[in-house]
């Protein structure tokens, strides 16, 4: 196996090699790479990457947003009407706030 050392730039081949893009397994020198997102890649492959990661959001991203502001407003609406109901369904005298002074009979043991 060659070493490092002994391989060549593919852009400057009078420069040793000092790492080998992960994506299209080619060497180069320092000046010819570059780190992205903790990986280190040559100057095509990032372009590529940017390129790829620009693309337009993809037809009916726009609905599922819609779809999902929809249901949480439905999730909401439901929580307060249950909510509601119950509180109508309480006496009066929870509402009043007199539930609490009314006196309960002790149980003899």
């Amino acid at each position: 196996m060659t070493g490092l050392a002994q391989l060549r730039c593919l852009h400057h081949p009078a420069r040793e090699a000092v790492a080998r893009c992960p994506e299209c397994a080619r060497y180069y020198c320092r000046e010819c790479i570059t780190e992205h997102e903790d990986r280190v890649l040559c100057a095509d492959c990032l372009k590529r990457k940017v390129r790829a990661g620009s693309r337009p959001v993809a037809r009916g991203a726009g609905w599922t947003w819609l779809a999902q502001c929809a249901g949480g407003l439905l999730v909401a609406w439901l929580f307060f009407h249950v909510l509601g109901q119950w509180l109508l369904a309480q006496p009066t005298t929870f509402h009043e706030g007199t539930v609490w002074e009314q006196v309960i009979p002790e149980v003899p043991l």
